[in-house]
């Protein structure tokens, strides 16, 4: 014969009692698979699940860097601040003179600079254009010069492979149309710059040599920044003079041209910059 079950009847509460210690048992035994075990193989569920734990620290990793990123910009404001707070005391005091919101005749502008705090050495005046456009270039030669000498050189092999290790030590490079191509390889170095030779500033010619003399004589070529219509440009020493630097600056907005010219901002090295009126 088979086997016999006999189920042995009770009270109601121990019925109960039992129910409830089957089902605890059952809780307790609850598995689930976990990844990389075999089948069959079980292990007891304790704790967040893998998809919680990455979740987790995903949310732990946003909030890392939003604290970073805001401690970042806090450090940069800081620098920002820091920086506009650290003008000289000449500045400060040569600020003080100037009318910001007005726009100076060419004398009253070199007037106000006289005003100004010296140094010791003798500034370069400096000449920014805004201009309606990019683009705009061409070469002329100052009543008065630069002050400055300039640096005129050919281009040739020798020189190309000076470019090309870094090397860059003049103010104007000259050149023939045959060696172009070569000056190719160091575009990348020179357009930066402004010193790469071009047709519409004459420094490609196929007599450079009688050009180094016009250069040193105050010849300076002009252009505007490539992405950007902006001009900078030295017009003297603040040793010339009233007269000679006006001489200068009209000879420059003659060549760019008033109508293609929207600002103009005359400053010394160390100075703060005069807005003039053309």
């Amino acid at each position: 014969m088979g086997k016999i079950r006999v189920k042995t009847f009770g009270s109601p509460e121990q019925e109960e009692e039992e129910k409830k210690k089957t089902k605890e048992k059952r809780e307790a035994k609850k598995a689930v698979k976990a990844p990389g075990l075999k089948g069959g193989e079980r292990v007891v569920a304790v704790g967040p699940t893998q998809e919680e734990l990455e979740k987790s620290a995903e949310t732990k990793k946003k909030e890392e860097d939003k604290l970073s990123f805001a401690k970042d910009s806090k450090i940069k404001k800081e620098k920002f601040a820091k920086k506009i707070k650290e003008r000289s005391k000449r500045y400060q005091t040569s600020v003080q003179v100037l009318d910001r919101s007005k726009a100076y005749l060419i004398t009253e502008a070199l007037e106000l600079l006289a005003k100004f705090q010296k140094t010791k050495f003798d500034e370069t005046i400096e000449l920014h254009l805004n201009t309606i456009k990019t683009g705009i270039s061409g070469s002329l030669t100052l009543p008065h010069g630069t002050g400055k000498k300039t640096k005129v050189v050919i281009a040739n092999d020798e020189l190309i492979a000076e470019i090309e290790t870094g090397k860059v030590d003049f103010d104007i490079l000259l050149a023939k149309p045959d060696m172009m191509p070569k000056l190719a390889r160091v575009a990348r170095i020179l357009g930066p710059k402004g010193l790469m030779p071009n047709p519409k500033n004459g420094t490609i010619t196929q007599n450079p040599q009688d050009l180094i003399k016009k250069y040193e004589a105050g010849q300076v070529s002009f252009k505007t920044e490539v992405k950007a219509p902006l001009m900078h440009l030295t017009v003297g020493k603040f040793s010339f003079g009233d007269k000679k630097l006006k001489e200068n600056i009209n000879a420059i907005i003659g060549a760019v041209k008033p109508e293609n010219i929207q600002k103009v901002v005359l400053k010394s090295t160390m100075s703060p910059g005069i807005k003039v009126k053309i």
